[in-house]
């Protein structure tokens, strides 16, 4: 059944794929996130906030992000941000914005929409009690959150985060509307050019599948343990 597949496509071209399309992955993967949640927690925080501004701010942002598809996002950012970069400054040409950068923030603002509303629900999981007792301790808000809550809602939260994460590494394939060459871009380059189609989406899939598997059997064992701490 298989004999007409060239399945050697893959073992010529691994090098390429892992070092040029996976790396790249992997990198934007791992700075989304760090990016991400801190945005996201800032964000859960100006929600929760009694200043009704921060709060309001932080509701608009939130629901407009999670109300449109990432790829518009993407969009929006690097095709209008140089034109409005070039209003801020009166320069008569548009802001150069690389497609690595523009990528990188496009994703960051995204996601942290989503892990805003994670870390919202790991706040409120926190007995409201403990932030008074951090009040009665001369703390104010912004000191209670950083050294009481959010040191319980981030463990509380991670399994969450990390499924997350499965999300956002799924997303980044989503980088071709840029012409970026991320593992399923490099994939598909190869297939483009050798006609191999089948063999090289075959191979992305499972590693796909076999990345966000593993990731998935860290988040339940990450479970498990939180729950016999708690």
């Amino acid at each position: 059944m298989f004999g007409q597949f060239d399945f050697g496509v893959i073992t010529r071209n691994l090098p390429y794929l892992i070092k040029v399309g996976m790396m790249f992955t992997l990198e934007l993967t791992a700075l989304v996130i760090v990016l991400g949640i801190v945005f996201g927690t800032l964000l859960a925080m100006m929600r929760l906030s009694s200043i009704r501004v921060l709060s309001a701010f932080a509701t608009a942002y939130i629901n407009l992000m999670r109300s449109v598809p990432l790829v518009l996002v993407i969009f929006w950012f690097y095709f209008l941000v140089p034109y409005i970069g070039a209003w801020i400054i009166r320069s008569p040409t548009p802001v150069r914005v690389g497609a690595f950068l523009s990528s990188v923030i496009t994703y960051s603002m995204f996601e942290a929409a989503y892990y805003a509303e994670i870390m919202r629900a790991g706040i409120q999981s926190i007995p409201r009690g403990q932030v008074w007792a951090g009040y009665a301790l001369g703390l104010n808000y912004w000191q209670s959150m950083a050294r009481i809550v959010l040191p319980q809602a981030f463990r509380n939260m991670v399994p969450i985060l990390l499924t997350q994460t499965i999300v956002m590494f799924q997303d980044t394939s989503l980088v071709y509307v840029l012409s970026i060459t991320d593992f399923l871009g490099a994939a598909s380059k190869i297939a483009e050019r050798d006609g191999r189609y089948v063999e090289l989406y075959i191979f992305a899939a499972v590693v796909y599948f076999v990345i966000c598997v593993i990731i998935s059997v860290l988040v339940r064992r990450l479970q498990r343990r939180i729950a016999v701490i708690r």
